[in-house]
């Protein structure tokens, strides 16, 4: 399978992109941060994902993780419409399989900084638009919120 997974340089995207390459997918990983994973079948890019002009042409996918964030003034722009750009992008489509936000307690509770809070919330209720249009394809979309 050909997985997708954004912010790869550390944490949770580095840790699911080793867990897709050791079972032998190939990996795509988006990060503003140079690369960290050197292994066969990962191929890194690095940009913003906020710039939609930077973002490659790539097979489609099978696999998208959004895993990039930041709580650092730029929630917004980063975490909710980065990720909605680049699901667009490349998760639409019939052969897609699932889709994964990386998401936040702080999405249900409001506990955090108002725009985190906001960033993550839109990214609940946006991984709920997602899984709706993208079930007839088969395929699932789930936030993974934890805090």
């Amino acid at each position: 399978m050909k997985i997708l997974i954004t912010g790869t340089s550390s944490g949770i995207g580095k840790g699911c992109a080793e867990f897709f390459l050791k079972k032998g997918h190939e990996v795509y990983g988006f990060d503003k941060n140079a690369a960290t994973i050197v292994q066969p079948g990962y191929t890194h890019f690095c940009l913003d994902i906020r710039n939609k002009d930077s973002y490659p042409e790539l097979p489609p996918v099978d696999i998208l993780i959004n895993n990039a964030g930041t709580q650092n003034g730029n929630d917004i722009d980063v975490n909710l419409k980065g990720t909605i750009a680049i699901t667009e992008t490349y998760a639409i489509h019939p052969g897609i399989r699932a889709v994964l936000m990386i998401g936040s307690a702080s999405g249900h509770n409001g506990s955090e900084f108002p725009e985190y809070v906001a960033s993550k919330g839109g990214v609940l209720s946006y991984a709920k638009n997602v899984a709706l249009r993208i079930a007839r394809y088969g395929a699932t979309c789930n936030s993974l919120d934890f805090g």
